[in-house]
């Protein structure tokens, strides 16, 4: 999608975007937990800020709030706070109320909303098969949940769905029902060892999926079987080297039929050289090539280069003392949706954007779709 940011770089007051996706309208599936009576703030009005502060930089409700109070009154009328129609100045909540509203909300419902609202900023994909990693990250100081699995689209670098593990739990329950919100028809799915289970393997078939899973010693039967393969009779099918971080790297794929591993629909086994990793796949030989494989294993690390280490060091998510109730949980989603507003922006260096964002104040309402 077009971005809007350049436009106002030197703009003095916003501007109309006709092809701008707005969040607000994605927020209305967000249920308001609050009573009726005495509700001053819309739900939406008061998301949409804490998501324009962390857009800025804000790494705590602190700065969140600090940024709300600062922000003139053209933008907090952007944002959706109310203008008083006596003092004609916009009021805007006190930081009890965003704490209250927050520690609230409904975690998965905030994470659909989100997850729907950059998809739709996302240019459609062109033809041709795109891969989706499921990855976990914990929470520190999070007492209901400890690793919640998201899902990128690591080709458009966009979070799309996170989703809450339960208590005393991990991420294996959670993975079909992560994957229940996405449309997985003629995707490749790439998971680590702790998601090579047959009923994972089942489920994606049936919903017209392919993955790419790795084997490990947690499945004892099947890495022996691929183990064992003769992997020095195996032609080489793909050949990658590189010199990246001061460091020559080279990366070697063999891809071989193999009809009776002790997995379901598994029909290729797959050998990584970096340090060696095995891997099976549903796909068919001759489905995808060497460099597309090699390219969907890759990228499955992208979601701990442009999502998990932006968190832990960019948003400092890890030293955050934000631990009652649902509030980490919470505040993950606004960092999600800044990383996948900025990367969708073509920024790269995200701690670099945090500060461009904040030096105007135009910007982070007009990065999610708002115009005074």
């Amino acid at each position: 999608m077009p971005t809007a940011l350049n436009q106002l770089t030197q703009a003095s007051a916003p501007v109309g975007l006709t092809d701008a996706v707005a969040l607000f309208g994605f927020l209305g599936m967000v249920p308001d937990p609050r009573g009726v009576r005495g509700r001053r703030y819309q739900l939406s009005a008061l998301v949409t800020a804490a998501a324009a502060g962390v857009l800025a930089g804000a790494r705590s409700l602190s700065a969140i709030t600090e940024w709300i109070s600062g922000a003139p009154a053209w933008a907090c009328r952007a944002l959706g706070f109310p203008l008083d129609p006596l003092t004609r100045t916009v009021s805007v909540p006190h930081p009890h109320t965003l704490r209250r509203l927050l520690v609230q909300l409904d975690g998965d419902a905030l994470d659909q909303a989100i997850g729907t609202f950059l998809a739709a900023r996302t240019t459609p994909a062109g033809p041709g098969r795109r891969a989706i990693a499921v990855d976990g990250k914990a929470l520190r100081g999070s007492r209901t949940a400890t690793t919640p699995p998201c899902s990128p689209r690591w080709t458009t670098p966009v979070t799309s769905r996170p989703s809450q593990v339960a208590d005393k739990s991990n991420a294996i329950p959670a993975f079909q029902s992560l994957l229940d919100t996405i449309d997985l028809t003629g995707t490749v799915i790439t998971a680590d060892a702790l998601h090579t289970q047959h009923a994972h393997g089942t489920y994606l078939r049936t919903r017209g999926a392919h993955y790419i899973a790795q084997v490990k010693a947690n499945h004892p039967g099947l890495f022996d079987r691929v183990r064992r393969l003769p992997r020095r009779e195996i032609t080489l099918d793909h050949h990658d080297r590189t010199r990246t971080h001061h460091r020559l790297e080279i990366r070697r794929l063999k891809t071989v039929a193999f009809a009776h591993l002790d997995h379901r629909d598994a029909r290729q086994a797959l050998q990584v050289v970096r340090w060696k990793k095995d891997l099976i796949t549903s796909l068919p030989p001759g489905t995808a090539t060497g460099p597309q494989l090699a390219a969907w294993i890759r990228g499955h690390r992208k979601i701990e280069n442009l999502l998990h280490h932006v968190r832990d060091r960019t948003f400092r998510e890890d030293d955050s003392k934000i631990h009652v109730g649902r509030l980490p949980r919470i505040m993950a989603g606004p960092r999600n949706l800044a990383i996948g507003v900025h990367r969708q922006d073509s920024r790269t260096n995200i701690a670099a954007t945090l500060r461009y964002t904040a030096r105007d104040c135009h910007r982070p309402p007009t990065a999610l779709g708002l115009t005074g």
